[in-house]
């Protein structure tokens, strides 16, 4: 029987600079905003809206999505140690190189950023502007999970399907970092990656069909419901990110998904009473 699978030996950096490692994680969470603030300037433009309204949510965007990614990753997957050392910690959060960053967390630090901005810009409704990011924020999601490939991290499972990567550089469940201990796994990353792009294709084209018009919160809803259910169900094909996860019915991925998806259902029923 001929064992299929894609060897990945793809190496995260990308070219040292004077000693500086430029990394494919770094440049696609780079390109990330950039893709995220064309969508958006974009949107603004086709509704008659200053681009200059675009700038101002990159800036709440980059603050927003920092601080909650970082944060979240602290309190949701280190939260013991946060307790142990609360100075450090809060060194390490707020100072590059910026490993450790929770999707759950980011979605949190941007809600909030973008009430911040709609209380600055009092004639845009706070779910018309989570409708336009959320297009941006699904595209945005598709770069930060390849920037998860080429890093080889978050890796699933082990997996017999012909499409099974074989991680050649993931040293935490092969820290011997031999070929021969190599075991094909599911490239969750990609799937994940994907599904963005699949669902950042959906809601430009929900977007497209009545532009401004566009009942608020509908996009917004529905976007935190098909993300976080997909994320959901992928959890199962991945490894979990922390050890205390082991123990636990449901990964901590899992378990902060149920409420981000009852919040989706929540702007959702609101969004539709607001059209009846």
């Amino acid at each position: 029987m001929i064992n299929l699978f894609i060897e990945w030996n793809a190496d995260p950096t990308i070219i040292n600079l004077l000693g500086f490692p430029i990394r494919w994680y770094g440049l696609c969470f780079a390109f990330a905003f950039l893709a995220g603030f064309q969508v958006v300037a974009y949107i603004f433009k086709k509704e008659g809206r200053p681009v200059e309204q675009a700038d101002q949510l990159l800036i709440y965007t980059m603050v927003g999505t920092v601080a909650g990614a970082r944060m979240g990753h602290y309190f949701f997957y280190e939260f013991p140690l946060l307790l142990a050392d609360p100075v450090r910690f809060f060194i390490q959060m707020i100072t590059p190189p910026f490993s450790g960053l929770a999707s759950h967390g980011a979605a949190i630090g941007l809600f909030t950023a973008y009430y911040l901005y709609t209380k600055k810009n009092k004639d845009q409704s706070y779910l018309y502007v989570t409708d336009r990011i959320v297009i941006a924020a699904a595209l945005a999601g598709f770069f930060i999970r390849f920037g998860n490939l080429m890093n080889s991290e978050i890796i699933g499972k082990p997996t017999d399907l012909p499409w099974g990567f074989k991680f050649m550089r993931d040293y935490e469940f092969n820290p011997s970092g031999l070929a021969a201990f190599v075991v094909p796994r599911h490239p969750s990353q990609l799937y994940e990656a994907l599904s963005c792009l699949v669902i950042f294709a959906f809601l430009l084209w929900m977007w497209n069909r009545q532009k401004q018009n566009t009942p608020h919160g509908i996009l917004t809803g529905l976007f935190m419901i098909i993300l976080f259910t997909l994320r959901f169900f992928y959890e199962f094909l991945k490894e979990n990110q922390s050890s205390f996860e082991d123990g636990l019915s449901l990964n901590m991925g899992q378990i902060l998904s149920i409420p981000a998806v009852l919040f989706g259902v929540g702007v959702l029923l609101y969004a539709k009473r607001k059209t009846t």
